[in-house]
């Protein structure tokens, strides 16, 4: 009887070991874009479901305290900027209760422990170490997924003294004007981002034509029905990248507002982590980077002051951004996705 010789096992070829690569190699070249695009609009989301939270937040103060929050304290004169003998301002320092519009919605976005134990909105923002350590909470409705700068800062630069302050992603509108008018005897002052506001005014640091600006609780109480340019037509809220641009703390009025004279993005393809060049880049040079951008592709998150949240491209014509930016300008405007 004949055996039988055992079958061989046949391997792969070189050729056909390269093809199944090949085609691995393709696999994940389409799968990664696909998985980052995934991850890109799940932060996208969660990102207008925090502006949402912080639009309603200023929706429910104001229908506690007849008024949208403001920035800064009542309590004082200012006499810093050649600004007056007015009630207190906004800018600069620990040294009095210099309080944000997001400190003082705390209570709406269940954080009212840290507003009540810092003494929002008239203690002293360095009555104690207690405070000072209040002030640099990281907040997770302040965080935009997309936004992955360090959740703290060493502040010492703006407000005087070491002070490690908590960032934020998400800044009040201050409107659209901005130039130099701000210190009219600075020669070192310059912006190319120069515009009258609706107000008459360029000082957008001080008297801006928007919802917020860091001294904004000066000219006294602002309610929704003051937005004559119409609610869903007025920008409240935007976006911003903490390592860009010094100015950011949510605490802190000089830290949480920003201005839609300058173009959206500017200066966002600074790499993130990579320490901020020379120019419009610097995160020291505000009067070109006090603004808004994301690291959203494309553009960036706003709440409007009806509460609604569109994701505006970075291509939006200036004219339109800054008209959207005011509340009274009656500008003629359609603001498309």
């Amino acid at each position: 009887m004949a055996r039988l010789a055992p079958r061989q096992r046949r391997g792969f070829t070189l050729i056909e070991l390269l093809v199944v690569i090949a085609i691995i190699a393709i696999l994940i070249a389409l799968l990664v874009p696909a998985v980052q695009k995934v991850r890109e609009a799940a932060a996208r989301a969660q990102c207008q479901n925090n502006l949402k939270q912080l639009a309603l937040a200023c929706h429910s103060y104001a229908d506690a305290q007849g008024t949208l929050p403001r920035d800064g304290t009542s309590l004082f004169p200012n006499t810093s900027h050649g600004s007056g003998n007015q009630p207190g301002t906004g800018c600069c320092g620990l040294g009095a209760p210099h309080w944000s519009w997001i400190a003082r919605v705390l209570p709406y976005v269940e954080q009212n422990t840290i507003a009540q134990q810092a003494g929002v909105p008239d203690g002293y923002m360095n009555a104690s170490a207690t405070v000072r350590a209040l002030l640099a909470s990281v907040i997770p409705v302040l965080a935009c997924p997309s936004d992955t700068s360090p959740r703290t800062r060493n502040d010492a630069a703006d407000i005087g003294g070491a002070a490690v302050m908590g960032v934020t992603s998400y800044k009040g509108v201050a409107g659209a004007n901005w130039g130099a008018d701000f210190y009219p005897t600075d020669s070192n002052f310059s912006t190319p981002y120069r515009n009258i506001g609706t107000n008459g005014s360029y000082n957008g640091l001080e008297r801006g034509d928007g919802i917020f600006w860091r001294g904004d609780i000066r000219f006294g109480n602002l309610k929704l029905i003051h937005i004559t340019d119409g609610t869903s037509n007025t920008f409240m809220i935007g976006e911003d990248v903490s390592e860009l641009i010094r100015w950011n703390a949510w605490a802190y009025s000089n830290g949480c507002t920003a201005t839609c004279a300058i173009p959206p993005n500017t200066g966002i393809t600074i790499p993130t982590g990579s320490p901020p060049s020379l120019g419009e880049a610097d995160a020291s040079d505000w009067p070109a980077r006090y603004s808004f951008r994301s690291r959203h592709t494309g553009g960036l998150n706003f709440a409007l002051a009806d509460g609604s949240v569109r994701f505006v491209a970075e291509s939006i014509p200036l004219q339109v951004y800054r008209a959207m930016a005011t509340i009274k300008g009656a500008e003629s405007l359609q603001l498309t996705d």
